[in-house]
């Protein structure tokens, strides 16, 4: 398209981002919660290598390819870029996308590889080319730890398919849930006994570690707060929204069904990792006066919840009813923190347009006297990441505590002073920036506009419709998440 046409080049990115999203919803009408994986694409690619074209959805690829085609309009309305420019800002947008979507639904680790990847590259340019006055140092730090975890990643799966070879995640599965890829590891690749015991270790850490850095999961987030802030607004809404999401979806798709006996046998380090990241990332939140970074540490912090509840059902005691409670918890989670935590960047992101470029917890003050709806609106967001009753927060974390606090009590009691926490910090925003005295630099900051209005009302919408009616994700995840229990060694 013409470079000085950024009209065309925009319209033509929205308009393929609804289409995906009606495309989308097609699937999910189509869907049957009870059928097993779906919509399956399977071709034979490169055989010598294990790899295979395998695409399909369950309850939680669905869920999380739902959660993509919201935010990826959500976002592309949100914020435009200079028009220089625009039409490389979009393009490489699609292709974020495009990795979202193969991420979430690639069943050969060779296949699915190819898109977790394909996402970092176009993130990585989209901070590096529009992003703040950090932006050089923060898309590096984004990129060198992401591609660390992935070579993690990549040499454990070396690893497994040389003991397996099998690539397959549904046959992997299949073999971590009898304990035959812990012997497979130990006898074809163990030399002598101490390697033999060790390989399955290592195999599993390099895994963890890969996924670890994407969710991310402390010590390994210091990547996040910096790239989050420097991004734009659009850039961050996805990285909130979605692409955090890929770690926490890849320890329910490949941690959690190929390496239950490693699981089990570090669950405790595990969830003082998780308790840890959840409490800290909170009380880190607070000391924090860039409502960006805020809101950075507000993600590490609802999504240490979701891994509390991946590594507390590992246990071999306790009943199937409260495992199940806490791994629909731990998805509703995802999709929740991806509409909650978007919103925020996006309100976050217009709060930053009309105040030059000022965004500091300090630098406002009584704005609902002057905007009421965009008050209204952003607290609402607040009070969803709050987790308040009759919003979509609540429901993730409600059903996340019931199911730990029955399996591993002590890891719940821990893990309630991260709620308490972040009520403090949100409650903070809302005191500081809309409350109190109104500055006479900003007596005349305008309210959200009617554009702006139609962008935010369909996800403030859907915060209410699941907050009140849970049963239209649950109706999609409870079925997969049954099996993944009854199958559980």
């Amino acid at each position: 398209m013409p470079a000085r046409r950024a009209d065309l080049a925009r319209g033509f990115t929205q308009g393929l981002s609804f289409l995906c999203l009606a495309l989308v919803l097609g699937i999910s009408g189509a869907f049957v919660p009870n059928g097993g994986l779906q919509a399956i694409e399977r071709h034979a690619w490169i055989s010598a290598l294990g790899a295979e074209y395998f695409l399909g959805i369950d309850g939680l690829g669905l869920v999380s390819i739902l959660l993509t085609a919201i935010i990826t309009p959500f976002a592309l309305f949100a914020w435009r870029p200079p028009e220089a420019g625009a039409k490389i800002y979009y393009a490489l947008f699609l292709a974020l996308e495009s990795g979202l979507f193969g991420a979430f639904t690639a069943f050969n680790f060779f296949h699915w590889f190819f898109f977790w990847e394909l996402s970092l590259i176009p993130a990585f340019f989209l901070i590096k080319l529009w992003g703040g006055p950090q932006r050089a140092r923060a898309s590096m730090q984004f990129f060198v730890y992401t591609l660390f975890g992935s070579v993690a990643l990549l040499l454990a799966f070396q690893v497994i398919f040389l003991a397996t070879g099998t690539f397959d995640f549904i046959r992997l599965a299949e073999l971590g849930r009898t304990g035959a890829l812990t012997r497979a590891l130990t006898t074809k690749l163990g030399i002598g006994e101490i390697a033999a015991q060790t390989m399955p270790l290592l195999a599993f850490l390099g895994v963890f570690l890969g996924l670890a850095v994407k969710v991310p999961l402390g010590p390994f987030h210091a990547w996040l707060p910096p790239a989050y802030a420097e991004a734009p607004a659009s850039v961050s809404m996805m990285l909130t929204g979605v692409m955090s999401k890929m770690g926490v979806y890849g320890f329910l798709r490949i941690l959690l069904p190929l390496f239950p006996d490693q699981l089990r046998q570090w669950q405790t380090p595990l969830l003082c990792l998780a308790i840890g990241t959840i409490v800290f990332s909170a009380w880190t939140a607070m000391a924090q006066k860039d409502l960006k970074r805020i809101i950075a540490y507000s993600s590490i912090n609802h999504l240490g919840y979701c891994l509390l509840a991946v590594f507390v059902v590992v246990q071999a005691e306790g009943a199937a009813e409260h495992k199940q409670a806490a791994l629909d918890g731990a998805i509703f989670q995802m999709f929740n923190h991806g509409l909650s935590a978007s919103a925020l960047f996006c309100f976050v992101g217009w709060l930053e347009q009309r105040g030059h470029g000022l965004r500091g917890l300090d630098d406002f003050g009584g704005l609902r006297k002057i905007a009421p709806v965009f008050t209204g609106l952003m607290g609402i967001a607040l009070f969803s990441s709050l987790g308040l009753p009759g919003l979509n927060g609540f429901i993730g974390e409600f059903l996340i505590f019931k199911g730990v606090l029955a399996l591993q009590g002590w890891a719940a009691a821990l893990s309630a002073f991260g709620l308490l926490l972040t009520a403090l910090f949100l409650l903070t925003i809302l005191q500081r920036v809309f409350s109190g005295p109104l500055p006479d630099k900003w007596a005349k900051l305008p309210d959200l506009t009617t554009a702006e209005r139609w962008i935010a009302a369909p996800i403030i919408a859907l915060m209410f419709v699941i907050g009140v009616y849970p049963q239209v994700l649950m109706g999609i995840i409870n079925p997969t998440v049954g099996f993944w229990v009854t199958t559980m060694p």
